[in-house]
């Protein structure tokens, strides 16, 4: 397809022929189309894929096309090669891992951000995706019932990350940094960072990149007599054994609905000791967190005021995608 110039005023604009509009109102019907056809259908496929590893290999060139296939011959490429590997997660026959609903709101949602395309790295690339996301974080944070502190308009405030792992490792660097501007880059290696050992293993990844020493990753044992749950006082005990060893705790990963099991944390009893030693404590309630916008389930996360920061999963409960 040729570039097309027009003029006005006096100017010339030329077209990008990559984002001609009738093109892509053609091509878009035809997506939303087959889209609609795989959830009319999508209950009837085996929920996982049986398809053996390497098969993919076996039906694609070896090399990318050197000319653009046309849209109609992409989408029977997916339906005949993708779709039969993959695990359907929408079915309603799915009970594995944990729930991924997406919906039309969801869905559309996401098409509009893809065709808008902007990029947000700050206020001047796209107010309103900044803007936009300062509000929906403290609308999010009032539904919670989290504390002021929390939100943007009480001098707190969050952001939308692609998973709750970008979230751990985020918040143990900030942890970091703020404990070795106080006593020195060359003690990293004294950092300590504590989970259980229902933790997700996010954490123990997150802890390395930040480049904590991976003898000084605590995974403390969360019995069956405590619901799996972190119990304070063996937290206490190793934090008290590490200080004595002339460590210095940084960091603890409280859970709200572990994957296992969905064990959760005492939050505020954790804070508690937490706060004795200076310790940063992140909730990760990745799992469970949604729920705790019902009243009902709230007190799941009771004492998360004495929490430095808390993340959750849109994507599982919230029909996002």
């Amino acid at each position: 397809m040729e570039n097309v110039e027009s003029k006005q005023n006096g100017s010339i604009y030329r077209k990008n022929p990559l984002l001609d509009p009738e093109e892509f109102r053609r091509q878009g019907y035809m997506v939303i189309d087959f889209l609609t056809e795989y959830y009319h259908n999508v209950e009837k496929y085996p929920v996982r894929s049986q398809v053996e590893p390497g098969y993919l290999r076996e039906r694609f060139p070896e090399s990318a096309p050197h000319h653009p296939e046309p849209i109609e011959s992409i989408l029977r490429d997916v339906q005949d090669d993708i779709v039969p590997g993959l695990t359907h997660w929408q079915s309603p026959n799915y009970f594995a891992y944990f729930p991924s609903s997406a919906s039309i709101a969801g869905i559309l949602g996401e098409t509009l951000a893809a065709g808008l395309d902007v990029v947000g790295f700050n206020w001047m690339s796209s107010p309103a995706a900044t803007e936009l996301e300062i509000i929906v974080m403290d609308w999010l944070g009032q539904m919670l019932s989290l504390p002021k502190s929390f939100m943007f308009s009480g001098n707190g405030g969050g952001v939308l990350l692609g998973t709750t792992c970008e979230a751990i490792l985020t918040t143990i660097v900030a942890a970091r940094d703020r404990v070795l501007d106080r006593i020195g880059r060359e003690n990293i290696d004294r950092l300590v960072v504590y989970g259980s050992d229902q933790t997700h293993c996010s954490f123990h990844k997150s802890a390395k990149i930040a480049g904590i020493h991976p003898d000084n990753i605590r995974k403390i044992k969360a019995p069956k007599s405590s619901a799996f749950g972190l119990r304070p006082d063996s937290f206490r005990l190793a934090i008290k054994a590490d200080v004595e060893a002339g460590l210095v705790p940084l960091f603890l990963c409280a859970t709200v609905g572990t994957t296992s099991t969905t064990a959760v944390d005492p939050i505020g009893p954790l804070c508690d000791v937490a706060k004795d030693y200076g310790i940063w404590v992140h909730i990760d309630a990745a799992y469970a967190g949604n729920a705790c916008i019902c009243p009902e389930f709230r007190h799941f996360i009771d004492g998360v005021e004495g929490a430095d920061s808390f993340s959750f999963n849109a994507h599982k409960w919230f029909f996002t995608t």
